[in-house]
């Protein structure tokens, strides 16, 4: 059993023929996802990297039963580009697309309501099962197939911990970068469910940062919901001057809320193993699986 996607998944790619999808969409095929063609407004009937393209997403789906796509559109196209998917039928969106307006995303979170669209991101690393499929802007060589699931709103940390985790040989069951913007698709909450409910899932790992509430929801979930497996939890920006926004939109204290401290000792006074360090979130998990 995979989480969200496996090696038969269907995937397009809207913004197909971009210099940056082309880029991570040539590294997808190239992983051996299954990717089936592209999207984009006014080059259907056209070919992109040996596939074809069209001009709609319910063309796309149509014609080739993709289920899953890769949303690559610039900022002030992306919502509707998201909405289209949604309106198409489309089962899961990876959005990697970063600074799509806060107004825009409240009109995406509003059709997704009563879909049966599941939405990652925007601003999104993407979502890659070891060796089977991998949707967006994930580096494939740090990857390992294994037992730990991450759920991480922070890129770069999630490279970093993926390196660690894959060092002490646990390696990965899905990898998903829920991404760090304040209004966003899947949550932790929804990462965990499906954690605990995959059977190749051993251990759960959080990794959350300053900003927003997915920490404080997680820990609610995991209060009225115990764990039936190790959750580790590391918490980015302890450090980080209050009401000062850190590297992107969603990594700012409001109003004296949402600090790293508060989310902490939320998730610790929910059974979660809270990793004190970067550095030692690896250690930490290869201690909370073998526990």
């Amino acid at each position: 059993m995979a989480v969200l996607i496996d090696s038969d998944t269907k995937v397009i790619c809207q913004g197909f023929t971009g210099a940056q999808a082309t880029y991570h969409m040539e590294r997808a095929i190239a992983y051996g996802t299954k990717v089936v063609g592209g999207v984009v407004p006014g080059k259907g009937g056209r070919g992109h990297l040996g596939l074809p393209v069209f001009d709609t997403v319910a063309e796309a789906r149509a014609a080739t039963g993709a289920t899953a796509s890769a949303v690559f559109v610039p900022p002030r196209n992306a919502a509707d580009a998201i909405i289209e998917s949604i309106d198409a039928g489309m089962e899961l969106l990876v959005c990697v697309t970063e600074r799509i307006p806060v107004l825009d995303m409240v009109r995406v979170k509003q059709r997704l309501e009563g879909s049966n669209t599941r939405l990652i991101g925007p601003n999104s690393q993407g979502i890659m099962i070891p060796g089977r499929c991998k949707i967006g802007v994930m580096p494939a060589h740090l990857e390992r197939p294994g037992k730990v699931g991450i759920a991480s709103r922070s890129a770069s940390l999630t490279s970093e911990v993926i390196e660690q985790i894959s060092t002490y040989r646990l390696g990965q069951s899905a990898s998903i970068g829920i991404g760090g913007d304040p209004v966003h698709g899947m949550g932790f909450v929804d990462c965990l469910k499906l954690f605990f409910e995959d059977p190749d899932t051993e251990c759960v790992v959080l990794l959350g940062e300053i900003g927003g509430s997915d920490e404080e929801e997680a820990a609610a979930f995991l209060k009225a919901n115990p764990a039936p497996k190790p959750v580790v939890a590391y918490v980015a920006g302890l450090h980080a001057p209050t009401e000062r926004r850190m590297g992107h939109a969603g990594t700012v204290n409001v109003f004296g809320q949402g600090d790293a401290a508060a989310k902490i000792g939320a998730l610790r006074a929910a059974g979660v193993t809270i990793a004190t360090s970067a550095a030692e979130i690896g250690l930490t998990v290869r201690q909370a699986a073998r526990a």
